[in-house]
């Protein structure tokens, strides 16, 4: 019999954060599709192979915005894409942001939202951020939402890159935000599936406000520099 004392069994290794998801067979819906932000993410995503559906109060211009996307996007109305699709992306501007969400509670229910509105403003002085009841427009949609995985993303991409034919790779991190550590890594992924585009983890959905107002920074230095300027962060 040995003296020695039995050993713990080893204790398994922790995931890497690098590890994502497989989601290239999920169908991501995009509500605001026909505006150039979502328009812009619809056809990346579907250029990369994934199922889309793009979303409108009008079926009929989502149907239209589908059609000019081509690479098997499809155009449904706001409410069967939402229940169409298995991850849905709120591409909408912020005015319109808690009355769209609040039409959809059904049909969000149980889903991961990513929601991408920017609340911000415009005067003489340039872009600013707007204060938001809830704290962020991520914050917001989670209020109304109550019943699905809220994540903050795709606040800071270039609509004007993503559109661009010419443009092979969009270069620029997606800062990540959520409460749901299954749903963070499911929009990474996501953000991981655009070339050039790498989705980063930020912290729970309470850091979406400096995410969402980081935008204001972003419009200023692009129209100080006539650019198309993006994030990156270093060390990763």
């Amino acid at each position: 019999m040995s003296d020695s004392a039995p050993q713990s069994p080893a204790k398994p290794a922790a995931a890497s954060p690098h590890d994502l998801p497989a989601v290239d067979s999920l169908i991501v819906g995009v509500l605001g599709g026909t505006g150039e932000q979502g328009r812009g993410l619809a056809h990346r995503w579907s250029l990369a192979g994934q199922q889309v559906i793009v979303g409108s109060r009008s079926a009929e211009r989502a149907e239209t915005a589908a059609a000019e996307l081509g690479h098997g996007v499809r155009g449904l109305g706001n409410a069967a894409c939402a229940a169409a699709s298995d991850v849905v992306v709120v591409a909408v501007p912020f005015d319109g942001h808690r009355e769209l969400l609040e039409s959809l509670v059904a049909e969000l229910s149980g889903k991961v939202v990513v929601d991408c509105a920017n609340p911000l403003g415009f005067d003489k002085q340039g872009a600013y951020a707007l204060a938001v009841d809830e704290g962020s427009a991520a914050q917001q949609a989670a209020a109304v939402l109550t019943e699905s995985r809220v994540v903050g993303a795709f606040h800071h991409i270039s609509a004007v890159l993503l559109l661009d034919e010419v443009v092979d790779r969009v270069e620029t991190d997606v800062l990540v935000v959520g409460d749901d550590r299954e749903a963070t890594d499911l929009v990474q992924a996501l953000a991981n599936r655009i070339p050039g585009m790498r989705g980063v983890y930020a912290g729970r959905l309470r850091n979406a406000h400096q995410v969402e107002a980081m935008t204001a920074n972003l419009i200023s230095i692009n129209r100080r520099y006539k650019a198309h300027a993006g994030l990156r962060v270093t060390d990763l």
